[in-house]
């Protein structure tokens, strides 16, 4: 369909073809059971409606590379092997329906041991299920407890643990993996100078700041499989004047391009409580756009996109290779059968499964 609307064009990356440029975002759903970071029925309906309303690609939550790097004790995780198999259920089902899927690798670093957030806004108490936290520095998120301080042997084990987790990735069937490094979680807090406050190699500078997100992702890079894609999310800006900005973003990308990062997902904010964030439709697509341009790295853009024309116009203005769909995804699954038809997609080359196509458009 090379005359189709760019939001229905195909996009390989590596060995990966996804067969359009809607993809589902990683979004916590914060719904294992026992606290031991295994996914549940809950996340293979979830994702699985995705993977059959038409999403080129379905991106699992942000699952912790070990323990202590989990937002809430109810997160899912991917250190061990019996959630390895509880992920290859989800993998299979997306497979079978043609969809590939990925997973977003995590450690929330100071901002983990929280409540979910209908359950509250503050740490876990470890009488209730919490434990301590660590970051780049011993400054804590506000509102939460002070973490311990990484010291160069703890920095060397947070990136085995990513490699670790990545091998695991690929035991469980999944296509992509991302490396979380944007909302204020451990790889972001690196790169901020409002949350790193380091004098060695780790902190100060530039380089020494994004030290650890270049190795992880070179490290998981050597791990992953050569043909599957990997990407990396980040914040693109602190909303501050005093934090990570949009130009250390396209710094950062172009570095990671180098070591093997096929694309970045932009989003924005999260390192600090103190930030006006100006939020409105496509808000975050002007970061994704000088981050793109700047870099050479394919991007994907994410924020309030929730209409097929602006979705389809992010594309068609050079802002993105691909969009990512988060709340308007919650409130419809399957959003891209609905932009097929209102882009005059022909309803035989909708994305629909045999089994739905009776309710395609007319």
């Amino acid at each position: 369909m090379s005359d189709a609307p760019l939001l229905f064009q195909p996009l390989t990356l590596r060995g990966l073809t996804l067969e359009n440029r809607v993809w589902l975002a990683p979004m916590c759903q914060y719904s294992v059971t026992a606290h031991d970071g295994v996914p549940t029925d809950w996340h293979l309906v979830h994702l699985g409606a995705r993977a059959i309303g038409g999403f080129g690609l379905v991106l699992a939550e942000a699952s912790a590379v070990v323990p202590e790097g989990r937002i809430t004790p109810e997160d899912t995780g991917i250190w061990n092997d019996e959630q390895v198999a509880a992920w290859h259920r989800v993998t299979d089902f997306s497979h079978a329906q043609g969809v590939p899927i990925g997973i977003q690798l995590a450690h929330a670093g100071r901002k983990a041991s929280t409540f979910a957030p209908w359950r509250g806004e503050d740490s876990v108490p470890s009488d209730q299920g919490g434990w301590e936290t660590v970051g780049p520095s011993a400054d804590p998120f506000t509102g939460y407890a002070t973490p311990a301080e990484l010291d160069t042997e703890g920095i060397a084990a947070v990136v085995q643990a990513f490699v670790d987790a990545a091998r695991r990735a690929d035991e469980a069937g999944f296509d992509v993996v991302e490396l979380h490094a944007a909302h204020g979680y451990l790889l972001h807090q690196f790169v901020s100078p409002l949350a790193n406050r380091r004098t060695d190699e780790y902190g100060g500078s530039f380089e020494n700041r994004t030290r650890i997100v270049v190795e992880t992702a070179a490290a998981v890079r050597a791990v992953w499989p050569s043909d599957k894609p990997l990407f990396v999310r980040l914040s693109a800006t602190d909303w501050r004047d005093d934090g990570w900005t949009v130009d250390e973003s396209a710094r950062l990308v172009k570095a990671l391009g180098e070591v093997g990062v096929d694309l970045a997902d932009i989003s924005s904010g999260g390192a600090v409580a103190e930030a006006e964030i100006v939020v409105g439709p496509g808000y975050q697509v002007p970061f994704a756009r000088e981050v793109r341009a700047s870099s050479g790295v394919p991007v994907a853009a994410v924020g309030l996109i929730t209409e097929p024309d602006q979705a389809e116009q992010v594309l068609a203005e050079g802002s993105a290779d691909a969009v990512f769909l988060a709340r308007v995804a919650l409130r419809e699954p399957s959003w891209p059968q609905r932009a097929a038809h209102e882009l005059g997609i022909d309803r035989h080359d909708a994305p629909y499964p045999e089994q739905y196509t009776r309710g395609a458009w007319s």
